[in-house]
C-alpha cells in the first residue's frame, strides 16, 4: 500500500502526469512486496518551492509512504528512478529533487485498518 505524492514547481500537462504516473507505477515494484495495484499516486504542480533560497530552477518533493518497510538498497534504487523520471519527462535536475520516504506501521482501507 504505497503512495507517491509529488510536488513540482513547474506546470505539468496531462500528458506529462498520465507518463509520470505510469513509470511511478512500474517503479515502485523496485520496493520487494509493492506493486502498481495498491500504489496511489498525487500530483500538485506549480508549487512555490524554494531550494538553496532559490526558486530560479524547477524542482520537485516527492514523498513516498508505504506500509511496512523496506531496505536501503531499494529506497537507494527507487531514488534514482524517481529522479530520472522526472528529469526525463520535465527536465527537472536530481540535485533540484528530494525525496522522502515514510514507513507507516498503521494503514486505514476500505474502512479498516491493516
Amino acid at each position: 500500500m504505497p503512495c507517491i505524492q509529488t510536488k513540482v514547481s513547474v506546470k505539468l500537462s496531462e500528458e506529462k502526469e498520465r507518463n509520470i504516473k505510469t513509470r511511478l507505477g512500474q517503479a515502485i515494484s523496485i520496493l520487494p512486496g509493492k506493486s502498481e495495484s495498491w500504489l496511489m499516486v498525487g500530483f500538485e504542480d506549480e508549487c512555490r518551492l524554494y531550494f538553496k533560497g532559490s526558486n530560479e530552477q524547477p524542482m520537485a518533493f516527492v514523498e513516498v509512504q508505504l506500509f511496512g518497510k523496506s531496505n536501503d538498497k531499494a529506497y537507494e534504487q527507487l531514488t534514482a528512478e524517481i529522479t530520472n523520471i522526472l528529469n526525463d519527462e520535465l527536465g527537472i535536475d536530481p540535485a533540484q529533487i528530494y525525496v522522502k520516504y515514510e514507513e507507516i506501521s498503521h494503514w486505514g482501507w476500505n474502512g479498516r485498518n491493516l
